[in-house]
């Protein structure tokens, strides 16, 4: 085997050069490709929100927008607005033991912006409503009788506001009633310009929405006559609106928010919105839209812009179809990289639009909602959907937004210590239940390793990270008391074998002790709290109990088919194809299981789900692709990923398989719709790109047929490290370790291995 040499880049201060394995130096980094557009299209408005409406946020503020043009349609949302209890021991419905039953409530709709344009869909020409993810904004283009209209939305972080501009090339050609509506019917005032509905939900949450729109020409007066009560959905429109006459072009302005606040020590109360939703559009109001929208663009390209995929290219008459037909298209066999790249980058779109900084994480449905009573609530569902939420937040290089999630952790805790003392008596530590609310409320059976699971992603952060200070203050506690908890709880057997009692398989089987789920996640939580405080060079004597204790949990089994064993008792049926595959916990996303380390336990991994099979609900197709990728069976994960993209128009609530996949607007199909398999998804494209859950970075370890030439940019990797490949012919040619942290780095590609030193700040170049 030849020689390869890898060097630091000049630029960064290089003063030797490391010999390993590959054969040659190469002197350039992996070229930056001009990233495609990557937009959703079509040449019809919306109908349906769940299937062809097209989504924007900026964290705390989501909307479905759909394009129409007698009536437009903008429904809109605040991730805060819950209905249902607050805090622990202020309801009549708590029960003798100390926690709620079903009163945890649901996330809310919040409510519409109306549009009634009057254009007839069937006299306008040259129709085209787009998502373009790749810069966060939606647009609507058309002719209608002899004028070009044209639509601009977007939904800015910094500024807090959702921003929609109307424009024609026609002067004072735009004409119609805006309208704002409750979804909780509260009332509507219109005053001057400005539309306002302050409401209270009844446990305590207020909440206000303020639209205000701003005209060039023409001009914008307010109405109380009720008019404009028709449109295609049924809405209630109420009284109050505005008229628009004679305007050369309208500027909207949303902004909504509630008096929620993320702190039980205020029973999680804060001011009335009021005062912040007026600052915030009074604030916008001041800006023009090419202000708002560069401020916009440059907040959404730094976390967007640090990760591309290039998976080949598709053929020119299949990129210039609209998304659903080409959808439909692959379904039925074409070939499409570029659609393959698209669903990657969208799932990057989404998290980025309904996780930041200073709000609430990501539910069931991202941040968008219609209903004031969705399905499972909207919550956060701890066996395995609000964590796979998650999943991409730090490969795909997106670790800001992985802070909604930590925080919403943290702001849990003393209410859940509440909850779990109330069901399991006098233990330290806390644990959910399987559904859940901001506030911490709990519902449904109690999943008694969901905080041991929400610990992993306190640990994944920092280990991809390496920031010390938030191991020390934020994590490393949170992991601690959570030990504790079973520390307390674990099941001593005679030999010596520790199980956790009472455990269930969600949503599987009966409930007893020693499940493989949480023999697993427990593994995995002693695992990550015994590193990190090894690290941190704290608590040597419950580092040492952690270590011991964890040596003595009952280990994963083969059962009699060759199968991970599902139970402690070897029952598992070879016909069952249940949805959850909970037991592979410790192959994905834990790191019990892998090829290199136990090549028995991986392989009975792939048995069991060769045996459970392909055809699922959405988003546990996500987690077999990831699964898949584990194995370093790239072809089947391939498998798995194109049934996953395929159209589906069903959106009722179902838990068939034949249901599952994309609608038309990309939006995952469980069905109906949940977010989680759009970004559990993308996590599947990372590993089959790249694996670091062990201490070595695998470059290319499920690598499909289907892939023979690309490049990846900015894909991160445990340890402190971003990677950039490039192969060509199923062979890597290119590659590029930046490191963050100055660890050593071993890096490992086919049958060759090789670990080098790096510098905070060193580029690694590799040819192969």
């Amino acid at each position: 085997m030849p020689a390869f040499e890898i060097t630091k880049n000049p630029l960064a201060g290089v003063r030797s050069i490391i010999r390993i394995l590959f054969f040659s130096f190469f002197a350039g980094s992996v070229p930056a490709q001009a990233a495609p557009e990557r937009v959703l299209w079509e040449d019809r408005p919306a109908q349906t929100w769940m299937t062809e409406a097209y989504p924007i946020g900026n964290g705390p503020m989501g909307a479905m927008l759909f394009g129409g043009t007698e009536v437009g349609r903008i429904q809109f949302n605040e991730i805060s607005l819950w209905s249902g209890d607050r805090m622990l021991g202020q309801s009549p419905k708590r029960n003798e033991k100390g926690f709620f039953v079903n009163s945890m409530g649901a996330y809310q709709a919040f409510g519409d912006i109306l549009l009634h344009l009057g254009h007839d869909f069937a006299k306008v020409k040259d129709y085209r409503r787009e998502l373009d993810i790749s810069h966060a904004v939606h647009r609507v283009s058309y002719l209608y009788e002899g004028v070009r209209y044209e639509q601009l939305a977007f939904a800015s972080h910094p500024d807090g506001v959702i921003v929609m501009q109307l424009s024609a090339d026609k002067p004072g050609a735009i004409d119609g009633r805006i309208q704002l509506t409750d979804s909780h019917e509260a009332k509507i005032t219109a005053v001057g310009n400005r539309l306002t509905s302050t409401g209270a939900i009844g446990n305590g949450f207020e909440y206000e929405a303020q639209l205000l729109v701003l005209n060039e020409g023409g001009l914008v007066r307010s109405a109380n006559d009720g008019g404009a009560v028709s449109n295609p959905w049924g809405i209630q429109s109420p009284d109050a609106s505005l008229i628009a006459e004679n305007c050369d072009s309208l500027t909207l302005i949303l902004s909504a928010g509630t008096n929620f606040i993320q702190d039980h020590r205020r029973e999680w109360i804060g001011p009335h919105p009021h005062e912040a939703v007026t600052a915030r559009v009074d604030a916008a109001a001041r800006r023009s839209v090419h202000f708002l929208y560069e401020r916009h663009q440059a907040d959404f390209r730094s976390l967007y812009g640090r990760f591309s995929i290039d998976l080949g290219t598709s053929a020119a008459k299949v990129l210039r179809l609209p998304t659903e037909t080409r959808l439909k298209a692959y379904k039925q066999g074409a070939d499409d990289p570029d659609l393959e790249e698209l669903v990657c980058q969208f799932g990057r779109y989404l998290l980025i639009s309904c996780s930041r900084l200073g709000s609430l994480p990501a539910n069931l449905q991202g941040v968008w909602n219609h209903s004031n009573n969705p399905p499972w609530q909207c919550d956060y569902h701890s066996n395995i959907n609000f964590q796979m939420n998650y999943w991409p937040a730090e490969p795909a290089n997106l670790a800001e937004c992985h802070l909604p999630m930590i925080d919403y952790i943290d702001s849990i805790r003393e209410v859940s210590k509440v909850n779990t003392r109330g069901e399991f008596g006098d233990v330290r530590g806390w644990t959910v239940q399987t559904m859940n609310n901001p506030c911490g409320v709990s519902y449904y059976k109690w999943n008694t390793v969901g905080s041991a699971w929400y610990a992993q992603h306190l640990w994944e952060h920092y280990a991809y990270g390496l920031d010390e200070g938030y191991l020390r203050k934020t994590a490393y506690p949170i992991l601690k008391e959570i030990c504790h908890f079973w520390q307390d709880r674990l099941k001593e057997r005679p030999d010596g074998t520790l199980v956790a009692p009472d455990g269930w398989s969600p949503e599987h089987g009966p409930v007893e002790d020693g499940v493989s789920y949480d023999q697993q996640i427990i593994h995995d939580l002693f695992t990550n709290t015994i590193e990190a405080a090894g690290i941190l060079d704290v608590d040597p004597e419950f580092r040492a109990e952690l270590i011991d204790m964890r040596s003595r949990l009952l280990k994963p089994q083969i059962g009699r088919w060759g199968q991970l064993q599902e139970w402690e008792e070897d029952r598992d049926d070879p016909n069952d194809k249940h949805r959850h595959v909970s037991h592979l916990f410790g192959l994905f996303p834990g790191r019990q299981i892998s090829i290199e380390e136990t090549p028995d336990l991986a392989e009975a991994a792939r048995v069991t789900l060769n045996a459970r099979g392909d055809e699922s609900t959405g988003w546990s197709r996500a987690w077999k692709v990831n699964f898949w990728a584990r194995l370093w069976e790239g072809d089947r994960a391939y498998k798995l990923l194109r049934n996953f993209i395929h159209v589906v128009r069903e959106a009722r609530v179902i838990y068939g398989e034949g249901g599952a996949g994309l609608y038309p607007n990309l939006l995952c199909s469980h069905p109906p719709f949940q977010i989680d398999g759009n970004l559990g998804l993308v996590a599947g494209y990372c590993e089959m790109l790249v694996q670091s859950q062990t201490d070595t970075i695998h470059l290319l370890p499920a690598l499909p047929a289907a892939w023979p030439e690309g490049s990846v940019r900015g894909i991160r990797a445990r340890g402190g490290f971003e990677v950039d490949l490039e192969w060509k012919r199923g062979k890597l040619t290119q590659a590029v370790i930046h490191s963050q942290a100055g660890r050593p780095c071993t890096v490992a590609y086919e049958d060759q291995v090789e670990q080098f030193d790096t510098k905070v700040g060193g580029e690694y170049r590799l040819r192969f």
